[in-house]
């Protein structure tokens, strides 16, 4: 595997960052988890624009156009042959000292790996996931805001073991208010008849890639898309709750807190906005040349 840094693809082993990096000591940095499908890597726009906003949000300045990550990131998936793939698009800022300020930080890295993922077993998503909710609070929108993607995962990380703990591979995190906010790496939907509700960014979630195209898809096939606050009432009482994510795609959930949601099989809804969300993701994209 060919990781590229700073301008340079490397070896595998080779791929190293300082001790003093503030992305490894305080979680300084921004990141993207982006897809290809078929030779095409997939809302690579929309990403870029979004880890511009993280970085300027946090007062990082990445040291590359949007044109010049567009051809990093291809340069990195042609390398790999990541035709099919996970792309994982990094900025730290750099090297500092041990202290906090960011600013003793005068060079931050670029740092780009492209290689094959797989989030959920294959079956899961013809049975659909049973999830919990766990006690680890989604981070307050004023202490870290949820549109910020950054390296700091450890609120996230925190939930994972929690789910994991109990036997479950995804979990629902609520914000300090108690409405829900997001899954651990997921964005969360419920269906209700036509209507399909997603928690606002202010509720504490991602504003999702994945989500906002799967929106949009239900919008062109009749559906209602709106977002609004959901409490967990809401998820147990629904037609329908599904997943959403870079990773993921479009996953069922049949079960949350041992309560079965729906029919306590994948809904027709979620199914077919998988399969619509499938023929887009394959078909759209920046050609890796």
């Amino acid at each position: 595997m060919k990781i590229y840094m700073n301008g340079q693809l490397v070896p595998e082993r080779a791929a190293k960052v300082s001790v003093f990096d503030h992305g490894l000591l305080y979680g300084d940095g921004v990141f993207e988890g982006i897809r290809s499908y078929n030779g095409r890597v997939f809302m690579l726009e929309a990403h870029i624009d979004r880890l511009y906003r993280s970085a300027k949000a946090i007062d990082l300045t990445i040291p590359l156009s949007r044109e010049g990550l567009t051809r990093a990131v291809v340069r990195t998936c042609k390398a790999n042959r990541t035709l099919n793939g996970y792309i994982r698009l990094i900025v730290t800022r750099g090297v500092g000292s041990l202290g906090l300020n960011p600013y003793t930080c005068k060079t931050p890295q670029v740092i780009i790996i492209s290689g094959a993922i797989q989030l959920y077993p294959p079956k899961l998503y013809e049975e659909g996931l049973s999830i919990i909710t766990v006690g680890t609070l989604r981070n307050h929108t004023e202490a870290v805001n949820p549109k910020i993607k950054s390296l700091n995962y450890l609120n996230n990380i925190l939930a994972k073991i929690e789910a994991i703990n109990a036997g479950c591979m995804e979990a629902i995190m609520l914000n300090p208010q108690g409405f829900v906010a997001e899954a651990t790496g997921d964005n969360v939907f419920a269906v209700r008849g036509k209507v399909l509700i997603t928690p606002p960014p202010w509720c504490g979630t991602l504003d999702g890639i994945t989500r906002n195209v799967v929106m949009q898809l239900a919008s062109d096939r009749g559906f209602e898309a709106v977002e609004d606050v959901l409490t967990r009432y809401d998820l147990y009482t629904a037609d329908e709750v599904f997943l959403t994510g870079t990773a993921a795609e479009v996953i069922p959930v049949v079960k949350i807190d041992r309560r079965t949601i729906g029919s306590g099989k994948p809904g027709a809804v979620t199914r077919q906005l998988a399969q619509a969300f499938h023929r887009f993701a394959t078909t759209h994209g920046t050609p890796i040349r």
